[in-house]
């Protein structure tokens, strides 16, 4: 074989890029195709986001829903697929990197490791996510707080979580998070380790500051209706900005003023 006929660095980079592109889209696509169907709900995304917007899905909470361990089930993996959806497209810059550093160390003879370890690392954590938002949903309609129909039935409540959305924005710790989530070259050469046990400890340790820095941000879907499709559309499109932008920062920040001052009027009213 001449050398002719070896590909380029250049040209197998492009290749692991396209690669796994192709992989981090078809993920997101399904994922949301699941929450555009419904979840498992019975009724697609759509028809719940016009309840969730009605006095149906308030009225709802007088007839709540039968917990089992099926129900509890389906609510997990609605939460779950919910998040790959909205927040594996902001995490994309972190997974295409580690493709590309991970075929440079390939190169220089350590070991290959897929770039999916990583990626399940990262949606591993977003599944611990998961279990306590299922856990959370199945309190807060104990208690009366939240419809069958997964939409806030109290002002007061509604009024607290976008306090605790808004204050939180403008903490040290979800800014400490945030910074790690908008830097994944530094996320790299402070992380890397070799071998696919690294692999998923990295993606697991970068999952976990993505869950620390938007955590109460996905907390606001108990607010506007965990299925409602203006709610989820949102939030996925406000973190995807907040962590690519050259402003990310300062919208982060911006937004927690716009929460906490909405949050106060709504407990006003309520008042």
């Amino acid at each position: 074989m001449s050398a002719a006929d070896i590909p380029s660095l250049d040209a197998v980079l492009r290749r692991d890029r396209l690669v796994a592109i192709s992989g981090l889209s078809l993920v997101v696509v399904v994922s949301w195709i699941y929450v555009l169907t419904g979840a498992g709900m019975g009724m697609t995304a759509i028809e719940m986001t016009d309840m969730s917007m009605s006095d149906m899905a308030r009225s709802a909470v007088m007839q709540p829903a039968a917990w089992n361990a099926g129900y509890a089930a389906l609510m997990f993996f609605m939460w779950w697929l919910m998040m790959v959806a909205m927040m594996l497209p902001s995490a994309s810059p972190m997974v295409l990197l580690f493709a590309v550093v991970n075929r440079k160390q390939r190169d220089q003879g350590n070991p290959f490791v897929p770039t999916g370890v990583f990626a399940a690392g990262y949606l591993i954590a977003w599944g611990g996510f998961s279990a306590v938002a299922t856990g959370l949903q199945w309190g807060f309609e104990q208690i009366g707080v939240l419809s069958s129909m997964m939409v806030s039935t109290s002002a007061l409540f509604g009024g607290a979580m976008l306090v605790a959305a808004g204050t939180y924005q403008l903490t040290p710790l979800k800014h400490a998070c945030l910074k790690h989530c908008r830097s994944p070259m530094q996320f790299v050469s402070r992380h890397w380790r070799p071998g696919s046990g690294g692999a998923l400890r990295m993606g697991l340790q970068h999952g976990s500051y993505c869950m620390a820095c938007c955590w109460f941000l996905m907390g606001l879907l108990f607010v506007g209706g965990v299925m409602n499709l203006y709610w989820i559309a949102g939030l996925t499109l406000f973190v995807l900005l907040e962590k690519t932008i050259p402003v990310g920062h300062w919208l982060g920040s911006l937004t927690g003023v716009g929460l906490l001052l909405w949050g106060v009027w709504v407990l006003s009213a309520a008042g």
